[in-house]
């Protein structure tokens, strides 16, 4: 098959999107597929794989359902888009957020194959999804098919979208952070508990709780250290040293962007993994990570990281916010090998069903399942409500999806 991979965000800046892609399409073409990867890049096209095709090289910053997102907003790419599908003949086009403006609405208006969209990201805000309706309503009727990434996003998105879907959650390279040649970081595999974050430093991650939390874990485990991995900016680390000190915190390193094989490496040194996000997340791959490299795993009781880890299996979950119960469980694990033993043994068979090698073929096989059902495509009437306006009066939206594919929406308000 010959498949396009497409991502609305800046490609390859970090994010599970971003690596998510990485991953298809690597696992894609060593099984004979002919991929390539549509994306607006900051990057120059030099340093890029030779199968990205970059259409812009701006991208905007722009706040996101408590995240920043890096998007491609020039509507200007919609004639490079156009020769770029013209020439490369795709079999499918599988886009990444198709509700993300602006380069996915683009390629799906334009798109002549089979068209794909999963859908990643989980929105707490019931009065935000409303708004949405009408958009991933039209969006999802644009596709032939729909791929959730977990049963929690499937509860919260679903009943939004139109058509059928597949779950299919995200995977990990297993052998990255479980193989016996990922090495403890020298420097911190001194016999001193670590306790562990990676991620950016969004309010939606948490971290601001898990700062909370720390000295209360440091009062009942004076020799605790928490080691904080993530891509953030020399400015971000620098209010965040300059905090830490005027509280008077002892122990917290700020390690910032490592390699993927260094990512592994402090995983493996880790006694404890910590993911205190408030929300937000419709998977929980940091979680993965950590489980294949058998470190046990204190996380928030959100959807979609429960979607991972098993109360008391693999891991122990806490109220979102609440920083006395992670100071607790963190506390509870640094005292009791035994059990972070039993957690982490647990935490790597679950994790060994996630990896690439087993989530790719079924994307493949979800592909070649629409390439033989490519269902009619026709015009609907959607009726939806707007939250706030009177019961009663719905607006409603009208869809054309042309037989040859692409889309045209023609949303009309009415109340």
């Amino acid at each position: 098959m010959k498949i396009a991979l497409v991502t609305p965000y800046d490609y390859p800046y970090p994010g599970g999107v971003t690596e998510h892609i990485r991953h298809l399409d690597r696992e894609f073409r060593a099984r004979g597929h002919d991929t390539r990867i549509i994306a607006a890049s900051t990057q120059p096209e030099g340093a890029l794989a030779s199968n990205v095709i970059r259409v812009a090289d701006e991208v905007l910053p722009v706040q996101l359902n408590g995240s920043t997102a890096r998007l491609a907003l020039n509507p200007d790419v919609a004639r490079r888009v156009e020769d770029i599908l013209a020439a490369e003949q795709f079999d499918v086009i599988h886009l990444h957020e198709p509700a993300a403006p602006l380069l996915n609405w683009i390629v799906l208006h334009a798109s002549r194959a089979v068209n794909v969209g999963t859908f990643h990201a989980y929105v707490d805000n019931p009065r935000l999804t409303g708004y949405m309706q009408p958009l991933l309503a039209g969006v999802s009727l644009g596709l032939d098919g729909r791929i959730l990434v977990s049963q929690a996003l499937r509860d919260n998105l679903a009943p939004y979208l139109l058509g059928d879907y597949r779950v299919i959650p995200n995977g990990i390279d297993v052998a990255r952070f479980a193989g016996p040649q990922v090495a403890p970081i020298p420097e911190f595999a001194d016999g001193r508990p670590n306790i562990l974050f990676v991620g950016r430093l969004e309010p939606r991650k948490g971290f601001p709780v898990l700062l909370e939390a720390f000295p209360r874990v440091k009062r009942a485990v004076p020799e605790a250290r928490l080691l904080v991995v993530g891509a953030f900016s020399e400015e971000e680390k620098a209010g965040l040293a300059g905090q830490i000190q005027a509280e008077g915190l002892n122990g917290v390193h700020l390690i910032g962007r490592v390699s993927p094989q260094d990512l592994a490496r402090y995983y493996r040194t880790a006694s404890v993994f910590a993911a205190p996000s408030l929300g937000g997340e419709s998977f929980g791959i940091i979680l993965l990570e950590a489980m294949a490299a058998g470190t046990p795993v204190v996380a928030s009781r959100i959807p979609g990281y429960q979607s991972v880890v098993r109360e008391g299996i693999e891991g122990i979950l806490v109220p979102p916010a609440d920083e006395n119960a992670l100071a607790a469980a963190l506390t509870t694990l640094l005292r009791d090998p035994e059990r972070r033993a039993r957690l982490a043994a647990n935490g790597r068979d679950a994790a060994a069903k996630y990896d690439w090698g087993l989530v790719a073929p079924r994307v493949l096989d979800y592909y070649t399942e629409l390439l033989d059902i490519r269902p009619a495509r026709r015009a609907y009437h959607i009726p939806f409500d707007i939250p706030g306006l009177p019961a009663g009066q719905p607006s409603y939206a009208e869809f054309a999806i042309p037989s040859t594919g692409g889309l045209k929406v023609d949303i009309k308000l009415k109340w």
